[in-house]
């Protein structure tokens, strides 16, 4: 569905006076709520996601139980490698222990997948992506970090993280870094292209179907827990053009959402494939129209009579090991 490249998101901003004196943690979730479930609202208006589908949300916590449940879902399973929630944390939802890089489910189990902050806590955010894309059955959509020229500033400035130790602060010390350890995760910063490549490299039976929506979220929390207050002020009184760089060049915020979409199959394929039943098969006529085929050399001849030789030896142990008629 067209339409999420321009998704119109409120500011990630706080209002001028900046926030109370009490509370400023809760308006800081917030915050974050608000351009999940604005991402949320905008897919189950296109009608990409609905609230009778099964989900399963990866590196979950209690934001993404508020969010959905307040959008009307109510068959999800929310997972994560944290050892201390019970059944009853994410109630009316379903918990369960999995490692986002390591799904234990099997492939295309729920219809859709959500992460919210959470791929680049694991020791492989591309291999966690493409779990989840393995275990959906129509897309997935996830909230990351943003890679570009402005980001790549603020960590040089020290406003933004290159290793997430404020994660950890928040979480006793105990918790909140890679694969949610004490030690503090490399903050992996994504592009639109690391997204677009890493689903062709894993699907590269169709053309990827991604999209894109771009937000500038300020990292209050972890600024708030610095020692030194100069950079929070600066960031507060820097929030107009923060503004405006959301609204005139959005590739320079910090924050995206990526949607995922899984394909339509036999129609989507590349015109280089062909579906014969279950199986894809390399469509000849488009490589013949193409490509001159080459007569195999005796290399080739030689590499190929080692493989059915190898073949027919394996096919014979295998015999042997049957009780199998030998001679057969």
């Amino acid at each position: 569905p067209a339409g999420y490249g321009n998704l119109s998101v409120s500011p990630a901003v706080e209002p001028a006076g900046g926030p109370p004196a009490s509370g400023g943690a809760q308006r800081d979730v917030t915050t974050m709520q608000d351009f999940y479930g604005e991402v949320i609202d905008q897919l189950v208006r296109a009608g990409t996601l609905t609230a009778r589908m099964h989900v399963l949300v990866l590196c979950g916590g209690k934001e993404d139980r508020t969010v959905l449940y307040r959008k009307g879902f109510r068959h999800v399973v929310i997972s994560n490698v944290d050892p201390r929630p019970d059944g009853a944390t994410f109630a009316p939802f379903t918990w369960c222990y999995q490692d986002a890089e390591h799904l234990t489910y099997e492939d295309e189990t729920f219809d859709f997948c959500v992460v919210h902050n959470g791929l680049h806590h694991c020791h492989s955010p591309h291999r966690a992506l493409l779990e989840m894309y393995r275990v959906s059955r129509t897309g997935l959509v996830l909230f990351e970090p943003y890679d570009n020229l402005l980001t790549r500033l603020g960590v040089r400035l020290n406003i933004g993280q290159e290793y997430e130790h404020a994660s950890v602060v928040c979480n006793d010390l105990g918790y909140g870094g890679v694969a949610n350890s004490a030690i503090p995760n490399y903050v992996y910063r994504w592009t639109e292209r690391d997204v677009v490549k890493a689903i062709n490299c894993y699907a590269p039976q169709t053309p990827s179907d991604v999209r894109f929506i771009h937000k500038m979220r300020v990292p209050w929390v972890q600024l708030r827990h610095r020692r030194n207050r100069l950079l929070y002020l600066v960031i507060r009184f820097a929030q107009p053009l923060l503004r405006l760089i959301e609204v005139a060049a959005p590739k320079q915020c910090n924050s995206f959402a990526a949607v995922v979409m899984k394909p339509d199959l036999p129609r989507a394929l590349h015109p280089w494939l062909r579906q014969d039943g279950k199986a894809l098969r390399l469509n000849e006529q488009w490589l013949a129209a193409r490509f001159r085929r080459r007569p195999p050399t005796a290399a080739h001849r030689d590499a190929r009579g080692q493989t059915h030789d190898v073949g027919r030896a394996a096919l014979g142990w295998r015999r042997q090991h049957t009780d199998a008629t030998p001679g057969r």
